[in-house]
């Protein structure tokens, strides 16, 4: 190893602690808050988690789809199928408590949602944006820790995207999804009947992937510490870990999520321009990743996305990932694209795969099963689709 490579590894290292540190003094700040510190600090400490757990693990819906279609590499996907497993049990055990015999009540606050046409359009929008632009929303935010800027771009046209979703949102609420059904699993099923019929699809799902998967050339054996901080930890790791945090965040805070914020600072830009309806039908009546007109600077999922990206940040920096990168106008081009796509399909749907599919499946809506299956068919036709054009 070159002089200039120890001292770029000690230099980013050293980074990587100083953001930590900085972090933890942005910790002690939002404590301090009255009233809402208490939450506040717990959304940051959830966000410092899940950003870790994102980059550590490679947590990208996109890239772990990408890998299977081009590679037959299953474990990304496995990891995905893990953390909904975990997830489903944990949600499980707090719906007992809240609710000890569901009935026509749904839990409060989970990302149940209504179930249509609308909403496996809206999947299917949000897939290609993934395809289009390399990424899920959650996977722009870890990746702009490593140094991807071009997720900036991506970012941007997600918010233009909630810009064009609350134009069209009057429209497909008053026609469609006022009169959608809301299916929550447990209502039907009972909490048994629910979590045994989730998790015998997911193992079903999770057998045939095995069955595809074409095995990769083992590891080399790592130190502990290169276990932990320098090579990305094993698929299933990750999977465990967020299945793990997205009951304990629901438990505590809300349901896992990253538009809310996202969302509500495009509704508010829009507000201020007037080029919002005056009324939104209906919109602040549903759970979900929901937007909101900001009056204050901080909130619950705002923080915890802060903590997302500076927590990836200081993961990438301890690793020597952190690889800044801006992209040529194609790519600008195709990111921003794919963004408006993803933030047109996550508006309308009401949450991304973090939201909608991980914490809706989660907790037992089939409204995440649809988004899951709508938003996979949009992403495989638009990855095959840049395949044969070599776009």
């Amino acid at each position: 190893m070159s002089v200039s490579t120890v001292s770029s590894t000690i230099f980013q290292r050293g980074l990587s602690l100083v953001v930590l540190c900085g972090l933890l003094v942005f910790y002690f700040s939002l404590s301090r808050i009255e009233d809402t510190g208490r939450e506040l600090s717990l959304s940051l400490i959830f966000g410092l988690f899940f950003g870790v757990f994102l980059q550590r693990s490679r947590f990208c819906f996109f890239c772990v789809t990408r890998d299977f279609l081009e590679h037959r590499d299953s474990r990304g996907l496995l990891g995905i199928l893990t953390a909904l497993m975990i997830g489903i049990l944990g949600y499980a055990l707090i719906f007992g408590a809240i609710l000890p015999e569901p009935g026509q009540r749904l839990p409060p606050d989970a990302h149940i949602g209504p179930v249509s046409w609308i909403l496996a359009l809206a999947a299917f929008v949000f897939g290609s944006g993934m395809a289009l632009s390399g990424s899920c929303i959650s996977a722009h935010l870890y990746r702009l820790g490593e140094g991807a800027f071009g997720s900036l771009l991506a970012l941007t046209g997600v918010m233009a995207g909630f810009l064009l979703g609350f134009k069209t949102w009057n429209w497909v609420y008053l026609r469609v999804i006022q009169d959608a059904p809301v299916i929550w699993l447990p209502n039907h099923w009972g909490y048994d009947g629910a979590v045994l019929a989730q998790l015998g699809l997911l193992a079903i799902l999770g057998f045939v992937l095995l069955r595809l998967h074409r095995p990769t050339p083992a590891s080399p054996s790592d130190s502990l510490f290169e276990a932990l901080i320098i090579r990305r930890w094993p698929p299933y790791v990750g999977g465990i870990l967020i299945g793990a945090l997205g009951a304990a965040a629901y438990f505590r805070i809300a349901p896992l999520g990253v538009t809310a914020e996202i969302g509500s600072i495009a509704r508010t830009l829009g507000d201020a321009l007037q080029w919002l309806p005056e009324r939104l039908e209906g919109l602040d009546s549903f759970t979900g990743c929901a937007t909101v007109v900001k009056d204050t600077l901080l909130s619950n999922n705002g923080v915890f996305v802060i903590g997302l990206i500076f927590a990836a940040w200081a993961a990438a920096l301890a690793a020597g990932q952190f690889r800044p990168q801006l992209p040529d106008w194609r790519s600008a081009l195709r990111q921003f694209s794919g963004g408006v796509l993803l933030g047109w399909g996550s508006m309308t749907a009401l949450g991304c795969t973090v939201g909608t599919l991980l914490s809706g499946i989660m907790a037992g809506a089939v409204s995440g099963w649809v988004f899951a299956i709508f938003c996979l068919a949009g992403l495989w036709l638009t990855w095959w689709l840049r395949r044969l054009l070599s776009v």
